[in-house]
């Protein structure tokens, strides 16, 4: 088989784009390939993605953290609220994200005893009502008896530390999701 010297070029590019970096590669992304990448980093939320984009170019990855965790922490008690209610319900949920599939599986939530996996329920039922969003805790690193536990404490918070407790643990998940991004 012959290989003209075009396609050796053409392989070269191709191995060569392939091996680039998503932080080298930032500010080239269409609209369309950066909202995909960047609308999962909080919780079904593209509207922080779409906002990003349009705060191009970014000097590096550390700027672009620094601007997403920005916008997030910028938004109205309202869009935080929506941010916080597209997240799922821990162990119980079945139409979960890419994302939070890996997450939960990671920290064996879908791996319960019928005794947890009934006291997740009952749990996040409660919370839910008492709330108006389901319990959220970054969960990598940490089991399912230490997320139940967690779960125990903080269904007992008052309204308002809950919201910022949330607000606190959806921005960690953000940063695990995104360290996780960029080290691919």
């Amino acid at each position: 088989m012959y290989i003209t010297q075009k396609q050796i070029i053409n392989i070269l590019k191709l191995k060569e784009t392939s091996t680039m970096s998503l932080e080298n590669d930032l500010n080239n992304l269409n609209r369309d390939k950066f909202v995909s990448l960047f609308g999962v980093i909080f919780e079904k939320t593209q509207w922080i993605a779409e906002k990003l984009f349009e705060q191009k170019p970014f000097k590096d990855k550390d700027d672009l953290i620094n601007k997403i965790i920005q916008i997030y922490e910028a938004s109205q008690k309202n869009e935080a609220l929506n941010i916080l209610r597209a997240h799922p319900k821990l162990a119980v949920e079945e139409n979960l994200t890419e994302h939070s599939t890996k997450e939960q599986s990671r920290a064996n939530l879908k791996n319960c005893t019928k005794e947890e996996f009934d006291e997740f329920g009952k749990l996040n039922f409660e919370y839910e009502k008492k709330f108006g969003f389901p319990f959220i805790i970054a969960v990598k690193g940490k089991d399912k008896i230490e997320i139940l536990n967690n779960f125990r404490q903080r269904i007992n918070n008052g309204v308002e530390l809950e919201f910022k407790e949330s607000k606190k643990q959806v921005k960690k998940i953000a940063l695990f999701r995104l360290e996780e991004l960029f080290t691919k």
